[in-house]
């Protein structure tokens, strides 16, 4: 019997934006699906419009996996994880670790296909679309909470928007201006577009 899959079911019940009041709750698997269908549409801007050389399918599946060691680790908030001295580091090999067990709950034969996209080579362009996504996804996460009036988001959505704006990839810039400012619109704006 292999917990691969029972695992990753229960990304569902890991909550995010720990420190947050949140109007909305999210959990991992949301944002994840999330994540995975930008990192879809960056991709497919990249190669239609930049001509470059990637899989958007690929880009998919490793946005699916992005997040799955939380399963096990769960979802440290941000200003622990990064602005914290010493944790960075022990944080990163937590989830490392965190993504061999779960790449060894799989039978032998399946791993190396799964390794590729639960433990992904993180200096390829590909991954560098996914992280973007992530960001993205994030950024839309504080879009939504300031839509319904609550501005425990204000300071993150500034600091989000802000690591957007440094990236260099012009597909991201893209994607931002020409389908995020849709997501401040109500149902009803959207249906009369």
């Amino acid at each position: 019997m292999y917990h691969f899959f029972a695992y990753l079911d229960r990304l569902k019940l890991i909550r995010r934006w720990g420190l947050m009041r949140n109007t909305v709750p999210e959990n991992d698997m949301e944002h994840s699906m999330q994540t995975a269908l930008i990192a879809h549409g960056l991709a497919v801007l990249g190669k239609t419009r930049y001509q470059r050389n990637i899989d958007p399918e690929r880009v998919v599946v490793l946005a699916l996996y992005h997040d799955v060691s939380e399963v096990i680790t769960g979802d440290l908030p941000t200003t622990v994880k990064y602005r914290t001295p010493g944790i960075q580091d022990a944080y990163h090999d937590l989830e490392a670790n965190a993504r061999r067990q779960l790449v060894d709950m799989l039978p032998q034969d399946m791993r190396d296909a799964f390794a590729t996209y639960v433990d992904p080579d993180e200096r390829t362009y590909e991954w560098r679309l996914v992280k973007a996504a992530d960001r993205i996804s994030a950024y839309l996460k504080c879009v939504e909470e300031e839509k319904m009036g609550n501005r425990d988001f204000a300071q993150a959505k500034i600091t989000i928007q802000n690591s957007i704006n440094q990236n260099t990839l012009p597909e991201v810039h893209e994607f931002v201006r020409e389908f995020v400012p849709s997501f401040s619109l109500s149902p009803d704006e959207l249906s009369r577009l």
